[in-house]
């Protein structure tokens, strides 16, 4: 992986973080709210080798510590999407080509994107913070699940291709 597909990729994501923070963050979804970021960063992660999904996981979850919203540690959330990153990297060969197969690629993203939250309430529990109301807490993990499987198709093929322009000739081979 070179450093130019890492520095455009992380301007990506960075680009998607402040779409979601100016645009998607201001409308209000019935039952909660939807992460366009999580569910770009898990699309992303999901089609990354090994060290991709490791860098990427991390490299996203820094930027979601940026959120002015997050009243959250600093790093709390690279640290969740480290993990979710590793757990990728993992199993990788056992996840296969979800790109042949858009149905199930969206219900891994759901599937992903609400693991991931619940993995940083876990860590904020470790950590001694106060996340609120359990029954909330799974109202808002469940919403975004919902919200993501509804609308990350529309975004689906565009991000794949934003991903494939991103790669260099090397990795495209």
């Amino acid at each position: 992986m070179s450093q130019l597909r890492v520095l455009n990729t992380s301007i990506f994501l960075f680009f998607v973080f402040i779409i979601q923070e100016t645009v998607i963050a201001r409308i209000h979804f019935p039952f909660n709210g939807f992460s366009l970021y999580i569910a770009a960063l898990m699309v992303l992660l999901s089609l990354e080798d090994r060290a991709g999904s490791l860098v990427f996981g991390f490299i996203g979850g820094l930027v979601m510590d940026l959120s002015t919203s997050a009243t959250t540690p600093f790093g709390q959330w690279a640290l969740a999407m480290t993990f979710i990153g590793y757990i990728f990297s993992v199993n990788r060969e056992s996840l296969g080509d979800f790109i042949d197969r858009p149905l199930l690629f969206v219900l891994f993203v759901c599937a992903s994107s609400a693991i991931s939250m619940v993995i940083f309430l876990l860590i904020g529990v470790l950590l001694g913070q106060e996340n609120g109301p359990f029954l909330r807490n799974i109202l808002l993990i469940l919403a975004n699940t919902f919200w993501t499987f509804l609308i990350i198709p529309i975004f689906l093929p565009v991000i794949i291709r934003i991903r494939k322009m991103l790669l260099t000739n090397r990795e495209r081979v």
